[in-house]
């Protein structure tokens, strides 16, 4: 049986851990934040390709219970006008359609699912070194605790320590945006149920959706040359980026201005980033997942999908190829093409060098590969 040690508890890593427990690994995850609650301040939507890895996981119940579910889309101009509203993904099947949640809860469920099937989920495990050797690879901790498994993932995020181990010149960079996120009970904008409407605006691109309790989950992308200092994110309140994005919303008529201005403390603001296409995912039995491989800006929304697909194509390969270096080959083949082209779509679109209504929708063939691969753990 091959053994796992996941760096990262959050969707990419728990994600993983529940593919290859299925698989037939034995699989222990070591997250460094005390508990599950990680970036629990921003929302994120899972795609329909993102809801079908988690059915093949087994997983959808655990999300479903979450969030709520997004079947339209709705577009506005920078006037206000409707110039296209559509069905969004597979919305005819319950367990497959768009779900709009936050993030931090979204981590919770995946980590009491992994806990409820056997698999241990170590918090307040800070990453220190990797040590590799010919029969396995041990991972240090602050604590002074180790971990030997036949393969470690990175699955640690944007600012990976294993990432820095394999790949230490590999940095993330500005994709060129200023990312807000909030939510209100004071903002009544017109909607419809399980709606995401997007707004062109002339200052910033705009999104909200409204919960079946009231709540309007919003977000904005805003062009600017230079992301915002660590210095400044740190010093920033919510009332400071709230009348900052209001100041650049008002010129348009749209309800974008209005859902911000009705926005208190429930708002936060980070800065678009990526990582190079090109860049180094493995090193012997290392491997790097999710954003800490691959991370795209968020332009596309598909970076929670991404993560979801990885674990499913990483567990079908480790179990069909003949040996880990070859299961190892056979996923990094398989992902690679697809997750950098999402990088350079998202980057496009944030950058604005590509439109949204000619970049986020991959081919029919992308899709029938995609399809493919998700039904992996199927038996």
């Amino acid at each position: 049986m091959t053994r796992v040690a996941v760096i990262g508890g959050g969707i990419a890593g728990t994600a993983a851990a529940l593919a290859l427990h299925k698989a037939g690994c034995a699989v222990a995850v070591h997250e460094a934040h005390p508990d599950a609650a990680e970036d629990i301040g921003a929302f994120l939507t899972l795609a329909s390709n993102g809801m079908r890895a988690l059915a093949e996981l087994d997983a959808s119940s655990a999300v479903t219970a979450i969030g709520f579910p997004l079947t339209s889309l709705r577009l506005l101009d920078h006037t206000g006008a409707e110039v296209a509203h559509n069905p969004m993904g597979e919305a005819a099947d319950p367990l497959l359609r768009y779900r709009c949640l936050r993030r931090g809860d979204l981590n919770t469920a995946l980590q009491k699912e992994a806990v409820r099937r056997g698999i241990t989920v170590r918090h307040g495990a800070r990453l220190v070194t990797v040590e590799e050797g010919s029969a396995g690879v041990t991972a240090h901790f602050a604590d002074g605790s180790t971990a030997t498994a036949d393969l470690l993932i990175g699955a640690d995020g944007l600012n990976s320590a294993v990432r820095r181990g394999i790949s230490p010149d590999t940095r993330p960079v500005y994709a060129g945006q200023r990312v807000f996120y909030g939510y209100t009970h004071a903002a009544a904008p017109p909607s419809e149920d399980a709606c995401i409407t997007m707004i062109r605006g002339s200052g910033a691109a705009f999104g909200y959706a409204v919960s079946p309790e009231g709540e309007t989950y919003w977000f904005a992308r805003v062009s600017a040359d230079a992301p915002l200092s660590a210095e400044e994110l740190a010093e920033g309140t919510p009332a400071g980026w709230r009348d900052l994005l209001v100041s650049s919303l008002r010129a348009d008529a749209t309800p974008a201005a209005g859902i911000v201005a009705a926005t208190t403390d429930d708002l936060l603001v980070t800065n678009a980033t990526e990582i190079p296409t090109g860049t180094p995912w493995r090193s012997g039995r290392i491997l790097l997942i999710g954003d800490a491989a691959h991370a795209a800006s968020p332009a596309t929304g598909q970076g929670a999908s991404m993560a979801l697909e990885d674990a499913v194509v990483l567990a079908k390969s480790l179990r069909d190829a003949p040996g880990l270096d070859a299961g190892l080959d056979l996923y990094e083949t398989l992902r690679r093409p697809r997750v950098e082209h999402n990088i350079t779509v998202s980057g496009g679109i944030s950058r604005g060098t590509r439109t949204p209504s000619t970049a986020a929708r991959p081919s029919e063939e992308e899709l029938a590969r995609l399809l493919a691969w998700e039904r992996l753990l199927g038996q």
